[in-house]
């Protein structure tokens, strides 16, 4: 027996994935390519998007301040990470068209997030392979409650290798020196998601 997963993002997706009740693929169709890394953050705009929900805008800017301390020594002549702080106003749904075409003029790469429900956590996704299929680096948070669901929208994508992040769950009663040390933890795991770096 096999069911269809709808993709709610399927007006700007090329690719759909038939599943059994298992999990497992029957069909895939074909993968966008991932951007390439960049060689080091120093000197780049990091795009900061994040969802409205609850903290998500504290914890990108706990994880753009420390990207900024992190790499605030840059080669000579570079200057220092400039952060782009963007609002996605809609958690459940993909990027808009202005939106995304922002991201891609304004950012060299992305931090998308964070995905701590569960439309929330496949947007986030689906956000960012929509982005890394047009060269733009991006990083994903999403919290480990929803592992699952991300993975699940990644092979809808065709993209079922797709990383993001895991953080813990949840993150909407977190204090302020909660999310600061959920900031600097995240950041050290971006930038070398973003750099290609070993963790």
């Amino acid at each position: 027996m096999t069911a269809g997963i709808l993709d709610p993002t399927i007006s700007r997706s090329s690719t759909i994935t038939t599943s059994d009740t298992r999990g497992t693929t029957i069909g895939t169709g074909t993968a966008p390519t991932g951007a390439p890394r960049v060689p080091e953050l120093a000197g780049l705009r990091v795009g900061l998007l994040e969802n409205t929900k609850r903290h998500a805008a504290e914890v990108l800017d706990a994880v753009g301040a420390a990207l900024v301390e992190q790499h605030a020594e840059q080669p000579a002549g570079r200057r220092p990470i400039e952060l782009v702080r963007l609002t996605k106003q809609n958690f459940a749904m993909p990027l808009e068209g202005e939106l995304e075409e922002r991201l891609v003029r304004d950012c060299d790469v992305v931090v998308i997030g964070v995905g701590d429900c569960g439309s929330c956590s496949a947007a986030a996704v689906a956000d960012g392979i929509a982005l890394e299929a047009r060269g733009l680096p991006v990083a994903v948070v999403c919290t480990e409650a929803f592992d699952v669901t991300s993975r699940a929208m990644a092979r809808l994508k065709g993209q079922s290798g797709f990383p993001y992040l895991l953080m813990p769950h949840p993150i909407a009663n977190l204090t302020p020196d909660g999310i600061a040390e959920r900031g600097r933890d995240l950041a050290a795991r971006i930038g070398a998601h973003l750099t290609g770096a070993a963790a």
